[in-house]
């Protein structure tokens, strides 16, 4: 795995851990809360895992819909897309897309 795709999803995960638990915190607390969609922006930059860890951890947003659908769909899609990037298929994909885009326009 490129070390760089490595540093990024670390950060993504460790912040969307970090916005959850946050999240978690202000509720309680009866503060201003994180934006739902701060918190899935993160999920789909990356931090799919970190937010799905934490909403488990901490009970937080679990029952919430549409929100866990959507955490459930950007997990899902990180890991097909993780697999497909390490059996190598996700570059030869991506070729092939990228190929059909500049044909077509």
């Amino acid at each position: 795995m490129n070390p760089y795709v490595a540093i990024w999803l670390g950060a993504a995960n460790g912040i969307a851990f970090a916005l959850m638990m946050l999240d978690k915190r202000r509720a309680e607390a009866g503060v201003r809360r994180i934006p739902e969609s701060t918190l899935l922006l993160w999920a789909f930059l990356g931090g799919a895992f970190g937010t799905v860890a934490a909403a488990r951890l901490v009970r937080h947003k679990t029952r919430k819909q549409p929100f866990m659908t959507w955490m459930l769909i950007w997990l899902w899609l990180d890991i097909v897309l993780l697999l497909f990037w390490a059996l190598g298929l996700l570059q030869a994909w991506l070729a092939t897309a990228l190929a059909y885009w500049h044909a077509a326009s």
